[in-house]
């Protein structure tokens, strides 16, 4: 479904991923875990098409997406959900996951999405802006899903969430690759979040994949070493 085969990325002179090499199957949850620094969110960017690669391929839903543009490859199956959200606080939570129906040639807003989201439906003429950071987060990713991907990415989604949130959402993010046989790929520093929801785990560390490990019999000290400060 995802393959990402030695992909380089810059900022100007400054090379910040180096040669990642890693495939994600449909129906599996991978994260990518590290500190800050470490190039997670420049991953994400680079996967989505904000930031653009130097080098190497990614291979999404069996097109290479590598030079296409953000919009070219939520229409080829990818889906992003941005650090800190970034849903649009003066739109209702409707007209918020409506904007990712676009891409799709939709009208009407999948039962689905509703379903997963209780919250969404009760506050749904309620300005995004006036939800709180945990219903914020349920509305970014609701918004990715209208646009029906294949590849659901998030980066750092249990910034700002309280704990209890942050169960619910791990639930939740099982729930939609069961529903919809798509793989997600998790950007995150959140050890126990990680250990409750992801199949497969890639640590990430100065730009470059240094350990990896599946979910039965997982190295938690191990990984949990690359994540101290």
């Amino acid at each position: 479904m995802l393959e990402v085969r030695n992909l380089n990325v810059a900022y100007g002179q400054s090379q910040v991923l180096h040669g990642l090499d890693f495939t994600v199957q449909p129906g599996e949850i991978v994260a990518i875990v590290g500190r800050n620094g470490m190039g997670k969110t420049t991953l994400m960017k680079s996967l989505i098409g904000v930031v653009p690669a130097k080098s190497g391929q990614i291979i999404a839903n069996g097109a290479n997406v590598t030079a296409m543009p953000s919009h070219a490859r939520v229409a080829n199956g990818l889906a992003y959900v941005p650090q800190g959200r970034q849903i649009f606080g003066a739109m209702t939570v409707e007209e918020n996951i409506r904007t990712g129906l676009s891409a799709t040639g939709r009208c009407v807003i999948p039962d689905e999405i509703y379903s997963l989201f209780p919250i969404l439906w009760e506050f749904n003429k309620r300005r995004g802006g006036n939800l709180s950071g945990g219903q914020q987060q349920q509305l970014a990713i609701a918004r990715a899903l209208a646009s029906d991907p294949k590849v659901l990415l998030l980066d750092e989604p249990t910034e700002g969430i309280q704990p209890s949130i942050i169960k619910d959402l791990a639930k939740v993010l099982k729930e939609i690759r069961d529903m919809r046989n798509l793989c997600i790929i998790v950007s995150e520093q959140v050890l126990s979040f990680v250990l409750s929801v992801a199949d497969r785990i890639l640590v990430l560390e100065n730009g470059r994949i240094v350990h990896s490990d599946v979910r039965e019999g997982v190295d938690e000290a191990a990984i949990a070493r690359f994540l101290a400060v």
